[in-house]
């Protein structure tokens, strides 16, 4: 599961200017749902990291194995939000005014819930093994803006290798497909394949 277009733009235009807090962590949110990265990379990103309209960055978790540059061009409203944070006291060196991790997964889900983000999406009980079905706003977390950037990529250009290449995922990623869902609409074009 991840979250649509439509979904992450209703997020990202949502007045919560009445809690500072809730709105920087919803704009770092909706940065990563542009970049696509891991949390702990996104932790670690500071202003060197933007090079040339592209944040580059070697991910932490594949260095040791294969380090290879991901490099990400940067859409206008994530360099938007870049600007935004500039200069702000609370970066501390980093590019975006990022707390731990916890924190940041809490806030996303009552970002979730303050948005109205409350669908129903059934996922996999890791305690019984069993499906059931959960509203998003309890479940939404870092990795859903990693999900919702690969997963939306992925249904405009249908090209794993393409999309891998800027979510870090190598070619032929068993990783990989986990991320992407392969969506209704897919699904609806690969039955009209049968013919009338």
């Amino acid at each position: 599961y991840y979250i649509t277009i439509e979904e992450r733009d209703l997020i990202a235009n949502f007045d919560l200017s009445y809690n500072k807090s809730i709105e920087t962590q919803r704009d770092i949110f909706i940065f990563q749902c542009f970049i696509g990265c891991r949390v702990s990379d996104l932790m670690r990103l500071t202003p060197a990291n933007i090079i040339h309209g592209a944040v580059e960055y070697i991910a932490t978790k594949t260095k040791g194995e294969r380090p290879e540059v991901i490099r990400v061009p940067l859409h206008h409203r994530a360099l938007e939000l870049i600007e935004k944070y500039t200069g702000s006291n609370e970066l501390h060196g980093k590019l975006l005014p990022f707390i731990s991790p916890q924190k940041y997964n809490d806030a996303i889900k009552r970002i979730f819930t303050i948005c109205g983000i409350t669908r129903m999406v059934t996922v996999l009980n890791p305690t019984t093994g069993q499906e059931e079905q959960r509203p998003l706003n309890e479940i939404a977390s870092s990795h859903l803006a990693r999900r919702t950037f690969v997963g939306n990529l992925y249904r405009q250009v249908k090209d794993p290798n393409l999309v891998g290449k800027l979510s870090g995922h190598a070619e032929g990623s068993k990783a990989f497909a986990r991320y992407r869902d392969i969506d209704e609409e897919i699904k609806k074009d690969l039955i009209n394949l049968l013919g009338d």
